[in-house]
């Protein structure tokens, strides 16, 4: 047999020195990606600004000095807004949430029992005071009518011919031709008649009512509701549901509550006048498919205020009537309401944005002529809205940042510019489905070319 040579053993020293070689050439690359690692880091940390590439934090500029950068160079100009103080009558407003009640509701309920033969009324309707509603079957009731006008009658032709003989035993009576006794029991007859007669008057008058309450008119003028019996139906008086209910919404009122501590400021307003009070709806009124703005909101008056404080809210309850014209307030449902009780005269104000509060109280970055601010503490009075009243630290004119201050220190260099206004929005006509297609004339199939005839 052939054999295969085998290779011969190497020696020891070459076995040994192989791994070192290997690991000799791996360390330059080892070191590179070292390198390259810490520079990217240094490269991060010098662009985030962290230690030790962050810069050295300098104390703020004195006040009336503007700030400057390391190394003497100004510091840049921070953008903020600021507001003047003005002159101006503030009112006094409290808001207070409030519900629609309509000023009359009534439970259109049948008085007498029949069945129902004609409704003359739209659910949703308009009527006025007086206006047919329902009618109801009467001829039970006229029959009733008519045996009262009979019996009344009846008794009319009894008592015309007691009062004939009655007559006649008073002239026998003068010439001793009967007794006196006969003439009073006959007197004593008319007065029963007549009594009688006074009765079937009062009967006729009793029928006729219930007649009359056969037609059920609308008692007062409103709007109709939805209907809860259906024609043909048999009702009474003793229906707990009634057949339709019929509200009031011009005027209207609104019912809203207020903070018990409000009540001496309500009270001096009512007595130096009338008190108007708003519904304010259009906040949370959805825009008009039209796009065209919503109405102003309802403003009312101030009606009463409850005789007594409810002691488990701490709250009083008054009640205000609104025209309603436009029928923009319905009952029942929610309503913002703003009550005016007074109004301050010619008192400096400062918009609620530019008030700080700090440990010594309220304060104001106020802007000065070089372009720098000052922090000034301000004395405060009555704050209405987003308006607060100024008594002492700041002169009419003077002009106090409203955004930007958190970044502001005493002597900071600001850039006022313009506050940001949203664009004035352009009501946008509804854009119209475009009109169906005319479809489209149907063309006649070609005529095949007509083949030549084979030979």
């Amino acid at each position: 047999m052939n054999d295969v040579p085998k290779a011969a053993p190497l020696p020891a020293e070459t076995k040994l020195a192989t791994p070192v070689a290997t690991r000799r050439r791996r360390w330059p690359w080892l070191l590179a990606g070292l390198v390259a690692i810490g520079g990217g880091g240094a490269i991060y940390a010098w662009q985030a600004g962290l230690p030790p590439f962050a810069p050295a934090v300098q104390a703020p500029p004195p006040p009336g000095q503007p700030g400057v950068r390391r190394g003497g160079g100004q510091a840049p100009a921070i953008p903020v807004t600021a507001a003047a103080a003005s002159v101006e009558d503030l009112p006094i407003l409290l808001d207070a949430l409030g519900t629609v009640q309509a000023s009359n509701t009534i439970t259109v309920v049948p008085q007498v029992s029949g069945r129902i033969t004609e409704i003359a009324f739209r659910e949703g309707q308009e009527v006025k005071a007086g206006d047919v509603l329902v009618r109801i079957d009467p001829r039970s009731l006229q029959a009733s009518l008519d045996q009262a006008v009979a019996t009344k009658a009846q008794r009319e032709a009894q008592l015309a011919n007691a009062r004939l003989d009655l007559n006649r035993y008073q002239q026998l009576l003068r010439s001793n031709g009967t007794s006196q006794q006969i003439v009073d029991t006959q007197r004593a007859q008319v007065a029963q008649l007549e009594a009688q007669v006074q009765f079937d008057q009062a009967t006729i008058d009793s029928a006729r009512t219930q007649l009359d309450f056969a037609t059920i008119r609308s008692p007062i003028e409103g709007r109709v509701g939805l209907r809860q019996v259906d024609l043909g139906n048999l009702v009474s008086s003793s229906t707990t549901t009634g057949i339709v209910v019929v509200t009031q919404l011009r005027p209207i009122t609104v019912n809203f509550t207020l903070p018990q501590q409000t009540l001496p400021q309500v009270m001096q307003a009512l007595a130096a006048g009338p008190v108007p009070v708003e519904a304010r709806l259009a906040e949370n009124a959805p825009p008009r498919l039209d796009g065209t703005a919503q109405p102003p909101n309802p403003i009312g008056q101030l009606v009463t205020i409850d005789n007594q404080v409810d002691q488990a809210t701490g709250t009083i309850r008054l009640k205000a009537t609104f025209p309603n014209e436009d029928q923009r307030l319905w009952p029942g449902a929610f309503a913002n309401t703003r009550i005016q009780v007074a109004v301050l005269r010619g008192v400096t104000v400062l918009p609620l944005v530019a008030v700080q509060r700090g440990p010594q109280g309220p304060y104001a970055f106020v802007v000065r002529d070089d372009n720098t601010v000052e922090q000034r503490n301000i004395t405060l009075g009555t704050i209405a809205g987003s308006q607060a009243v100024v008594l002492a630290g700041m002169r009419v004119g003077e002009r106090a940042v409203t955004s930007g201050a958190l970044r502001l220190v005493n002597g900071s260099l600001v850039q006022v510019a313009e506050p940001v206004r949203p664009p004035p929005s352009v009501p946008q006509a509804r854009r119209r489905p475009p009109p169906p297609a005319a479809p489209a004339p149907a063309t006649p199939p070609a005529e095949a070319p007509a083949r030549p005839a084979r030979p």
